[in-house]
C-alpha cells in the first residue's frame, strides 16, 4: 500500500480522495462542488496513464513521471538562463550573444575588469599589435569581386543566405532594411529573391541551389527567362551557385507540402500545397568543366555579374578538379563562399550537423592555398562563412585567407533572436524563424532593420580599431603571420607554422606547392570529372 500512500500512485490516489471529498462537500453544501471538476480530471488522467502502454514511465508513475517530461521540455531555458557559463559556446556563449545584443543596440560592447579567457589553454588565439598604431579614416572596408563594369565593391561583412520560407517575412525584410541602410549585401539563400528580399532596397546576392528556386520550370530544372528577368534587376549585384551547404552537405532538403503556402509557392515557382524538395545535386552540371558553363551561362544572362559558387569542402580532390578547369579553360570563377561545418541551419540531421564536412579554417586555408598554388589568388576573391561573430572573428579568417567574412545567425540576434534553437518547429518565440503571422507580427521592421545596421556598423568600428592597432590599414594586409596561436602551455606559433602559405604558382612551375592535401590530388584530377581519374590512380 505504500505505493498509494507516499509511492508512484501517491497522486492519483488523492486526486481520488479529494475529488470524492469535493463531491460529498458540494451536495451537502459545505463548499463549492466545482472543485470536483479539476480533481476528478487530475484522476482520470492519472487512469489513463495507468493503463497506457505508450509510455513506460507514466505507466509506472502516472501524473508523477509527467513532471519529468515537463522538466526536460524547459531544460535548455533552464541551463540558458541559470546554469549556463558565460563562456559555454551551445552553440553561442552568452558573452557573444551580448556583444551582439549591444552593438545592435548602439551600446558599448566593453568588458570591465579583464578578460575572462583562457588565455594558457591549448588553441588560443591572438592578433599580434603594433608600436605604431595606423589611423583609418575609411571603416567601410570593401572588396572589389567580378571584372568590369558589373564589378561589385562588397563590404567585409555581409548577411549569410537567409531564405525567405525558412525565416518570416519581417524577419528577411528588417535585415534587407538594414543591409540597404547600412551599405552592405544581403545573400538569398535557396528559397529563391523574393519581394521580401527587395522591399528593404538592399544590395542582393542571389542564391541558386538545387531546386533552381524562383528560375526553374515546371519540371524542376533551371530556366533561363525566369533567371534573366530577375537577375538584371539592379539591387542583384552577385550571384552565388551554391553547391553545398556546410550544416548539411550532401543533403537535398524538403519543405513540406502544408508550409507550402501559396505566398511561398510563388516565389519558389513551384506547385501549392506539395511538398518541395531540394534535390542533393544540381541537375544543370555533373562535371567541373559543366560548372564553368553554367556559372558563364548565369553571367551572361544576368549581365556580367560576379558568378561564384558556395561548397562545404569534402573530398579534396573535388575541389581541385575544379580548379584544374578554370587553369585548363582560362574561365574563371569571380568568387568562393567556402561555408564550414559549423554553419547554421533551421534543421539538419545529428549526424550531418557534427560528423560531416570541414570545419570552416581548415576549409579556408586548403580553398587559399589551392588558389595560391595556380595564381589564381588575386583573379577570385574568397568568401567564409560558419560561426563568425566578432570583429577578432573577421580579422582571423582573414588573416586565414578570406576577402571578407558572411555571418546569418548574428543578424538573427540582432533581429532578437534568443537562441531557442526551434527554429524547424514553427514556434519560434521571437518570430524570426516562422511563418506563422501571428508571431512575426511582433517584429518591427524598421526598429529591426537599424539594429541590423547598428551591428554591422559596430562590428566594423571594432575592426578597424583592431587594424589600426595592428599597424594595418585595411583587413586585406593581414596574413597568417598575425594571428598566433598557442600550442600548448609553454609553446607558441604562429598560424603560418600550422598552414603554411603556399607559393605563388608553384604547382604550375615545381609541380608541386607544399600542401600535402593538395600536392596528393593534382595530378590525379581534370576538369572532366569531379572524381579521380582512374588511369592515374596509383597501385
Amino acid at each position: 500500500m505504500k505505493d498509494f500512500w507516499w509511492g508512484r500512485y501517491s497522486i492519483v490516489f488523492y486526486a481520488g480522495v479529494f475529488a470524492l471529498l469535493a463531491l460529498l462537500g458540494g451536495l451537502l453544501g459545505l463548499w463549492s462542488a466545482w472543485w470536483f471538476v479539476p480533481l476528478a480530471a487530475l484522476l482520470g488522467l492519472g487512469i489513463h496513464d495507468r493503463l497506457q502502454q505508450k509510455h513506460t514511465l507514466l505507466g509506472n508513475y502516472p501524473l508523477l513521471g509527467r513532471f519529468r517530461f515537463f522538466f526536460e521540455t524547459i531544460r535548455p531555458e533552464l541551463r540558458q538562463y541559470f546554469w549556463e557559463a558565460d563562456d559555454d559556446e551551445l552553440p553561442y556563449s552568452r558573452n557573444q550573444r551580448a556583444m551582439v545584443y549591444q552593438r545592435a543596440k548602439g551600446i558599448m560592447a566593453a568588458r570591465p575588469f579583464g578578460s575572462t579567457q583562457a588565455m594558457y589553454q591549448d588553441e588560443f588565439s591572438w592578433l599580434n599589435h603594433a608600436i605604431q598604431p595606423t589611423h583609418i579614416v575609411d571603416k567601410h572596408f570593401r572588396v572589389v569581386v567580378g571584372e568590369g563594369d558589373a564589378a561589385y565593391a562588397a563590404s567585409v561583412l555581409n548577411i549569410s543566405g537567409t531564405s525567405f520560407g525558412s525565416l518570416s517575412p519581417r524577419a528577411i525584410q528588417a535585415l534587407n532594411t538594414g543591409a540597404g541602410w547600412g551599405d552592405f549585401a544581403h545573400n538569398t539563400g535557396e528559397g529563391s529573391y523574393s519581394k521580401y528580399h527587395q522591399a528593404g532596397g538592399g544590395d542582393v546576392i542571389w542564391q541558386i541551389s538545387t531546386g533552381y528556386f524562383g528560375c526553374r520550370t515546371p519540371e524542376g530544372r533551371f530556366d533561363p527567362d525566369a533567371f534573366a528577368e530577375k537577375a538584371v534587376s539592379p539591387l542583384v549585384k552577385m550571384i552565388e551557385i551554391k553547391i553545398s551547404q556546410g550544416a548539411k552537405p550532401g543533403h537535398g532538403g524538403m519543405l513540406l507540402g502544408p508550409k507550402v503556402t501559396a505566398e511561398i509557392a510563388a516565389t519558389r515557382g513551384i506547385p501549392e500545397g506539395q511538398d518541395c524538395v531540394s534535390p542533393a545535386h544540381h541537375a544543370e552540371f555533373s562535371t567541373p568543366t559543366e560548372l564553368l558553363d553554367f556559372a558563364d551561362r548565369l553571367r551572361r544572362l544576368s549581365g556580367g555579374k560576379p558568378v561564384g559558387i558556395k561548397l562545404c569542402i569534402g573530398h579534396p580532390w573535388e575541389f581541385l578538379a575544379i580548379v584544374k578547369a578554370m587553369v585548363e579553360s582560362q574561365r574563371y570563377l569571380d568568387f568562393i563562399t567556402v561555408d564550414g561545418a559549423e554553419g547554421g541551419t533551421g534543421a539538419a540531421p545529428v549526424e550531418f550537423t557534427d560528423h560531416l564536412g570541414t570545419p570552416l579554417k581548415d576549409g579556408l586555408t586548403f580553398v587559399d592555398n589551392a588558389l595560391r598554388a595556380v595564381g589564381l589568388r588575386e583573379r577570385i576573391k574568397v568568401a567564409a562563412s560558419g560561426k563568425i561573430v566578432s570583429a577578432f572573428d573577421i580579422a582571423q579568417h582573414c588573416a586565414l585567407g578570406a576577402d571578407w567574412v558572411n555571418m546569418a545567425r548574428p543578424f538573427m540576434f540582432a533581429l532578437g533572436c534568443i537562441q531557442a534553437r526551434d527554429c524547424s518547429s514553427g514556434r519560434c518565440p521571437t518570430g524570426i524563424a516562422t511563418m506563422d503571422p501571428k508571431r512575426y507580427r511582433v517584429i518591427d521592421v524598421d526598429d529591426r532593420a537599424m539594429r541590423v545596421r547598428n551591428f554591422h556598423q559596430n562590428t566594423l568600428n571594432a575592426l578597424a580599431e583592431l587594424m589600426e592597432s595592428a599597424g594595418l590599414e585595411h583587413p586585406s594586409q593581414l596574413n597568417r603571420q598575425h594571428i598566433m596561436r598557442r600550442h600548448s602551455g609553454s609553446q607558441v606559433q604562429m598560424e603560418e607554422k600550422f598552414s603554411p602559405t603556399v607559393r605563388n604558382k608553384a604547382l604550375l612551375t615545381e609541380g608541386a606547392c607544399g600542401d600535402e592535401r593538395i600536392d596528393a590530388y593534382w595530378r590525379r584530377v581534370s576538369g572532366e570529372c569531379f572524381g579521380l581519374m582512374p588511369e592515374a590512380v596509383e597501385a
